[in-house]
């Protein structure tokens, strides 16, 4: 893969390349094998236009946040990843409305609309991910989700067009955005809240956390939730009757303390939370007749 023109062009628009990056770095779940190209993205129009000319060059790409809803097969991958981070995270209000870059943390925007006595935003106080990986997937915890606070999004398709959705036009789901099928990168969205008090703001903040703390595996690597909920019931509980907590395979284990959960214990392979995944999917159809899907994403080298 020759990219030598996309990180000529990255440096002319000022943003920082690396070469040759362990993507386990990237990732919650800590694994992940090496890209030849990680660009840190540092604005809006360079996003754009970086996205314009990879597609001109049919080079693949895949865009990244946190990482903390990814799963990334071990061995060189042959993409380009666009870093969404701290380069690209402005925050700022505006009359109770938050404007913030895909790359900002949304532990941090809820601390920005708690600081402002701003409501609305506490149930996603603790979900490890950016703005624009939340809103790809409406990440949602505690009874709150991303569709309930977004007015609008900006975002590029592939081949540079800027353009704002409006909340309509995002198609917001279980899990679900206009964006799941591709064909944009989101570069920023704007949340409208209310006015609430500071205290009471920051107590169900805490609260919230302590049960995170409490339910969830949070001492060990994972990408959160491995399966989407099924309708009618949740994956957690079919899959502690079917008598898979404690599950492994290598330091991949169905964690005993919240079933939801595939961890990575120490030195998890990509093949191993895979074979833990594709064993509890086997179980539970063949026992309870329900075929789970994936929550995280999965990136493969081919």
């Amino acid at each position: 893969m020759n990219v030598n023109k996309i990180k000529e062009l990255a440096d002319t628009l000022g943003f920082e390349c690396l070469e040759n990056v362990p993507l386990s770095r990237y990732t919650t779940f800590g694994i992940g094998g090496k890209c030849p190209l990680m660009i840190e993205i540092g604005g809006e129009k360079g996003a754009a236009e970086l996205v314009k000319a990879l597609s001109a060059e049919k080079i693949p790409f895949y865009v990244i946040g946190k990482g903390s809803n990814l799963l990334v097969e071990d061995g060189d991958i042959p993409m380009v990843f666009l870093h969404m981070g701290k380069d690209i995270a402005d925050i700022s209000e505006e009359e109770g409305v938050i404007s913030c870059q895909a790359g900002a943390a949304l532990s941090a925007v809820s601390a920005f609309a708690r600081d402002r006595g701003l409501t609305g935003l506490e149930f996603a106080y603790g979900i490890p991910g950016n703005v624009g990986g939340a809103v790809y997937m409406n990440a949602g915890a505690y009874g709150g989700e991303m569709k309930d606070v977004i007015i609008s999004v900006t975002a590029s398709d592939f081949f540079g067009n800027i353009r704002e959705f409006s909340a309509e036009e995002l198609d917001f789901g279980y899990r679900h955005s206009v964006f799941s099928g591709g064909g944009y990168i989101i570069l920023s969205a704007k949340l409208r809240l209310s006015r609430g008090n500071t205290h009471e703001i920051s107590e169900t903040m805490a609260e919230l956390t302590a049960k995170r703390k409490e339910k969830q595996p949070l001492e060990y690597r994972s990408a959160g939730s491995t399966f989407k909920r099924p309708e009618g019931t949740f994956a957690a509980l079919l899959i502690e009757e079917c008598g898979l907590k404690g599950y492994s395979c290598g330091d991949a284990e169905v964690s005993v303390k919240h079933s939801g959960f595939v961890i990575n214990k120490g030195t998890a392979s990509f093949e191993d939370v895979m074979n833990v995944i594709e064993h509890v999917k086997k179980t539970v159809f063949e026992k309870r007749g329900i075929r789970l899907e994936c929550e995280p994403e999965i990136i493969r080298r081919g």
